[in-house]
């Protein structure tokens, strides 16, 4: 089992709280729809959220060449991907024991925009099926002026940590004799029922992809 080296940038200080399994990070990232991207330009710090794709130990994101993103973290700035799942609301019987369950991962690493097109093209893919699984192979196959007017950017995960918080709250004890509710609200991402753009072709089927995010999400 491979683990990340707990260090200066991603040591977690609640033991009990902290993961730094690659297993268990990957997982949150291949669950996680948005990350929230953090670098520095001009010396004021952004943080953006975007959709990724995952392959190995290597982010990819991408857009829009002439993005501010694009300009800055193409030559090769460090930057921080977040990616957070929320799993419910912890309700204390104080509102200072009120918290998340969560699961959030928080990665470091240095991006660099990808030259090579067959590396850009297979990131595109992959950042497209992290949306929907199978969904790169079903579309129109994205031609090379598309690839030229988008910029992809590489990650590779130098140091990493998945900090994470489950169960009830936990009230002080003399609390617990106090009549007022405490628990858990869980909370769930669901995906609504599908809807077309109202310009299909007839007899035009729902793909399989969508059905993989339904059922992921289900």
């Amino acid at each position: 089992m491979n683990s990340f080296a707990a260090g200066p940038w991603n040591k977690i200080r609640r033991s009990d709280r902290a993961n730094y399994d690659e297993a268990a990070i990957y997982a949150v990232l291949d669950e996680g729809l948005v990350a929230h991207v953090g670098f520095m330009a001009d010396d004021r710090p952004f943080v953006i959220p975007m959709v990724y794709g995952r392959i190995g130990d290597r982010l990819y994101l991408h857009g829009a060449k002439a993005a501010r993103f694009a300009k800055v973290m193409g030559e090769g700035v460090p930057v921080c991907v977040t990616v957070t799942l929320t799993d419910g609301i912890v309700v204390g019987r104080s509102a200072f024991h009120c918290s998340m369950n969560f699961r959030s991962v928080v990665a470091h690493g240095s991006a660099k925009l990808v030259e090579n097109q067959h590396e850009a093209t297979s990131a595109l893919a992959a950042i497209t099926d992290h949306l929907l699984p199978g969904r790169w192979q079903e579309s129109r196959t994205v031609t090379a002026k598309e690839i030229r007017a988008t910029a992809v950017l590489a990650m590779d995960i130098e140091a990493a940590s998945l900090k994470f918080r489950s169960g009830p709250p936990v009230d002080d004890d003399e609390d617990y004799e106090l009549p007022i509710w405490a628990g858990v609200l869980p909370l769930k991402q669901v995906a609504g029922e599908p809807e077309d753009d109202g310009r299909l072709l007839p007899d035009v089927e729902q793909p399989a992809s969508i059905g993989k995010r339904l059922d992921a999400m289900s």
